[in-house]
């Protein structure tokens, strides 16, 4: 009984799996007739199309035409005529062979004839049918690639350019200020971090690195992904990911878990700039496209300021900290941590409601959903202009023809388990083949000049700015050394100092019966002294030691000196009660936070002008000379940076090379956008732009090595690279009124 049960339900399954395929077979004819028709419709009117006036005010009718007046469409269907092209290039013939199920491209029967001999027909070697199909579906899918990208710069001119776009560039603006917040954080939690959790000198540069490496690994993910399955999903995945881990990161005590907060932080906000420049341009017409993303770009810097006003505003406030016990401490630096993780925030909400790319999908085969973004884009900027009576008369729009086909599992023949790993295989595959598109034939030259020039700008720049502030701290440890009081031999009995100490030198002293209370000792360096019976109550001290130094009967309470502050020194009978635990707050560089913070406050603000100037002059110079002429500039103004000898000059000499090289770097994204395209457009931008990382962890490992040392070599090396980042920017095609493909 149960083996007829069994063979009963395997019949009533292959039944139900034939009628499937006939229903879907005959689908496919039908559908090849209507596309036949449609193309044939397309062609002719978008020919028509071209030689129209391009005024948002004036609109082509036609019945049968690609652009179709609104009344008639009744008339062509009962969706308006908005069908697909998805079935495009499928086989003529109707036999259902297997293989199919894997997107695997059928031969023809042409093709058959030609590889069952020796050779073909014009006497060449036969290739193989499998690949032959795969050449021509590659060819035919450049193809429509090409019909594409001219019909939708028609649709977006017929769009228009108003509120829908304004919205979106605000939006997106929040993205790329979270991922200019994010450089900044952990150079300003620092100074006070590396007290609050004991770091040494190698764990402070991790800190300082780590940032840069998570931003490098989520650039090339999610700009991998973002070209399968989508800008708008990736975007908001991986600012959520930037927002949870920058929140916990402001919690966590330990060093370890808050480098891996960090890292992870970094991770999330590493997509945003390659998603959002590619986002944004597929809604800009190519006259609107050079400017604004230049203006976008703006964001970027809104974020430094932003960030160095907070420093500035929160971390100077210990008042605002509070503590539960010795174990837990959330002190001032957390707080601000905490606000940079609002611009995150704030841009997840804003894009929730936002639209995926309409060019994203066309790319896809998903002709209805494109078609109802850009008739949303085109009614809103119509009815903000005070013209809602104007329709959008778009009715087809080429879908390109994809090159394989995942079939979804039926829940009766697959586990969830093993649906889910051919998915991720099958989305490995496609993100891998995208990124090695990048490389191929067509690509290779571009992306090879491309690498150069994202490498050897990132190099001089963040080189270069994290160089900037540790030399200006270095000339204010060489003016506060100068300034050093040195006592020598003293001798103090029976005295109590309730004061505070700071920046002296005690050598060969001698202290008896003397009390230390509620004191500050800021650095201080007591070398080959006796203290004998003395008192230490209250004493918060940094960059404070005793070397050399012998303790007699001395009691130490409710203090922060711990063992590591005496070198090779000796305590006889000493007692140590109530020691605060842990790492206190370095209070003595209060003047340079504040010096740290002004310096990045001003060095952001000083790309204002260069933002606007790039902005208004990227559509009438190129995007090429305004990359070649802002790296010569940027060039020259690293070469002065020599002359600098004093806090004030290089500080004038660092907004000088940041106004002048943002202009270098909004002209290399306008570039990348429109140099790939749209199916590896974020593919190819994540990937520079983790080599843009990559060489800012070596920039600024190589330049710090030299502070102290030489100003030349630094500057030597941002030069260098600067030159030869110009010259092969010249070597870069010009995207100038260039259709975006």
């Amino acid at each position: 009984m149960d083996d007829g049960y069994r063979d009963r339900t395997a019949f009533i399954r292959g039944a139900k799996d034939i009628a499937k395929e006939v229903k879907r077979h005959a689908a496919k004819k039908v559908g090849r007739g209507v596309d036949k028709v449609q193309d044939e419709y397309t062609r002719r009117s978008y020919t028509r199309f071209e030689q129209d006036d391009d005024d948002d005010d004036d609109y082509p009718a036609s019945r049968d035409g690609y652009y179709q007046d609104p009344a008639n469409d009744d008339k062509e269907g009962g969706d308006g005529g908005a069908s697909s092209d998805d079935t495009e290039g499928h086989d003529e013939d109707d036999e259902i062979y297997e293989g199919e199920y894997q997107g695997i491209p059928k031969a023809k029967a042409d093709g058959l004839s030609k590889g069952a001999g020796a050779g073909g027909a014009d006497g060449q070697p036969a290739v193989a049918p499998g690949y032959r199909d795969l050449a021509a579906q590659a060819a035919e899918r450049r193809k429509d690639q090409e019909e594409l990208a001219e019909q939708y710069e028609a649709i977006l001119q017929e769009c228009g350019h108003g509120r829908f776009q304004w919205t979106l560039y605000f939006v997106l603006g929040l993205a790329l200020m979270a991922d200019g917040v994010e450089i900044f954080v952990v150079g300003f939690v620092l100074p006070s971090a590396e007290k609050d959790m004991c770091l040494s000198d190698s764990n402070k540069g991790m800190l300082g690195l780590i940032v840069y490496l998570g931003m490098m690994v989520g650039a090339f993910l999610w700009g991998g992904l973002a070209d399968r399955i989508g800008r708008r999903q990736c975007l908001l995945i991986s600012l959520s990911i930037n927002s949870v881990f920058a929140f916990f990161s402001s919690f966590v005590q330990g060093y370890s878990t808050f480098l891996l907060c960090r890292l992870l932080s970094g991770v999330g906000i590493g997509g945003s700039i390659p998603i959002v420049f590619s986002y944004f341009s597929e809604f800009l017409a190519q006259e609107k496209r050079g400017e604004h993303l230049s203006w976008l770009c703006m964001f970027w810097m809104i974020g430094g300021i932003y960030a160095s006003a907070m420093a500035w505003a929160i971390i100077p406030h210990y008042g605002w900290s509070f503590q539960m016990g010795s174990a837990y401490q959330f002190h001032s630096w957390r707080v601000f941590v905490l606000v940079c993780a609002f611009p995150s925030v704030f841009a997840i909400a804003a894009l929730t409601p936002m639209p995926e790319s309409p060019r994203f999908f066309l790319e896809n085969g998903k002709h209805d959903e494109a078609w109802m973004i850009l008739k949303q884009v085109h009614d809103t900027n119509m009815r903000a202009k005070g013209h809602p009576e104007r329709v959008f008369s778009v009715t087809t729009i080429k879908t390109v023809k994809q090159l394989d086909e995942l079939v979804e599992m039926d829940a009766d023949t697959g586990t969830w388990h093993r649906r889910w790993r051919m998915r991720l295989s099958c989305l490995f595959h496609q993100v891998r083949n995208n990124f090695l598109e990048c490389f191929s034939p067509e690509y290779r030259r571009t992306t090879l000049m491309m690498m150069a020039v994202w490498f050897t700008m990132s190099f001089s720049y963040y080189g270069l700015t994290v160089w900037f502030p540790d030399m200006i701290k270095h000339m204010q440890k060489q003016d506060y050394a100068l300034r050093t009081k040195v006592f020598i031999k003293e001798r103090v009995e029976h005295f109590t100092f309730n004061f505070t100490l700071e920046n002296q030198v005690h050598r060969n002293g001698e202290y008896f019966n003397d009390k230390f209370m509620n004191l500050k000792m800021k650095s201080v360096l007591f070398e080959d002294t006796l203290f004998e019976e003395c008192y230490f109550e209250d004493i918060t001290s940094s960059n404070t030691f005793f070397k050399n130094c012998t303790f007699v009967s001395s009691l130490f309470y409710n203090t922060d000196l711990f063992q590591y502050r005496f070198i090779d020194s000796k305590l006889v009978n000493s007692t140590f009660l109530h020691n605060k635990e842990g790492c206190m707050l370095d209070f003595s560089d209060d003047n340079n936070a504040y010096m740290i913070y002004f310096v990045s406050f001003l060095g952001t603000l000083a790309v204002l002008p260069g933002n606007i100037v790039s902005a208004l002059l990227m559509d009438k110079i190129g995007r090429l000379r305004m990359l070649a002429g802002s790296s010569v500039m940027s060039c020259i103004s690293c070469f002065f940076l020599s002359f600098g000898s004093s806090e004030s000059a290089m500080i004038a000499l660092l907004c000088l090379f940041g106004g002048i090289s943002i202009a270098s770097w909004n002209a290399l994204d306008v570039l990348t956008v429109e140099l790939y395209p749209s199916d590896i457009r974020t593919t190819a931008f994540g990937f520079l732009n983790a080599l843009c990382k990559l060489a800012a962890v070596l920039g600024i490992s190589i330049f710090t090595s030299f502070v102290g040392i030489t100003k030349a070599m630094p500057i030597m090396f941002a030069s260098v690279a600067l030159g030869v980042g110009s010259f092969m920017a010249l070597k870069l095609p010009e995207t100038r009124g260039r259709v975006l493909q």
